[in-house]
């Protein structure tokens, strides 16, 4: 039976296309004016000491650090100092009403009925927490945030790291045959299957011929009973 399900959100609750036409460019757009603004701050603080440590360069002035994160931005490198500073940026954006976090129309209503269910929900995405609370907060239907229990980023493990999912399972107390991984990508699900989790792929376009993985095309197309033992 499942008592947890854990989802992705790039392709699987929320388009895309909205993380790389909308956050990503407002992130380019605004990063360089904040940080210079905000370097002191803190969390901007933490963040950028952060980054130093990742380039193993402890004594990079601002200007490099900045120019590092675009070429960080520019090969989709999943630095955890890089989505946390997104995050702070993203923030901005989504408290002015500069945009609001895409949710695909079939998500709300099904998460509300496993919620009603009893079923615990929870956010696992490479995207920091703080930038998962933002979408979820700030998204086309509203804050939705009550729904879930927990979010989970990369200082868990990579997505396609099978200790990944040990490490959240162990974090949420449940057995692994209890819990469900939901993403668009089969390598991510690999890895959750490898560590014991039930799985279900969710692709908005053409099937994936290369995945072993249940697949459907919309959350309401999901059926926990068929997890049932």
């Amino acid at each position: 039976m499942i008592r947890a399900i854990i989802t992705d959100i790039e392709g699987t609750t929320s388009d895309i296309r909205f993380v790389h036409n909308v956050l990503f460019p407002y992130a380019r757009e605004n990063l360089p004016a904040f940080i210079t603004a905000f370097q002191h701050r803190e969390d901007v603080a933490q963040a950028l000491t952060d980054l130093r440590a990742e380039l193993a360069q402890p004594q990079a002035t601002v200007d490099e650090l900045i120019a590092a994160l675009f070429g960080f931005m520019d090969e989709d490198r999943k630095s955890t100092a890089l989505k946390a500073l997104q995050g702070m940026v993203w923030h901005d954006g989504y408290v002015s009403g500069s945009f609001t976090g895409h949710l695909y129309p079939d998500v709300l209503p099904v998460l509300e009925k496993w919620k009603q269910q009893d079923v615990d929900l929870y956010i696992y995405s490479s995207g920091s927490v703080a930038a998962q609370k933002l979408l979820f907060g700030y998204s086309d239907e509203g804050d939705i945030t009550s729904l879930f229990s927990g979010y989970f980023d990369t200082h868990v493990g990579a997505k396609r790291d099978v200790q990944s999912y040990r490490n959240i399972a162990a974090e949420i107390g449940l057995p692994a045959h209890e819990l469900l991984f939901l993403s668009d990508i089969h390598q991510e699900l690999d890895a959750a299957q490898d560590a014991g989790w039930n799985t279900v792929q969710l692709l908005r376009g053409e099937a994936d011929a290369e995945s072993r993985h249940r697949q459907v095309n919309r959350f309401d197309q999901i059926n926990l009973e068929l997890f049932s033992s």
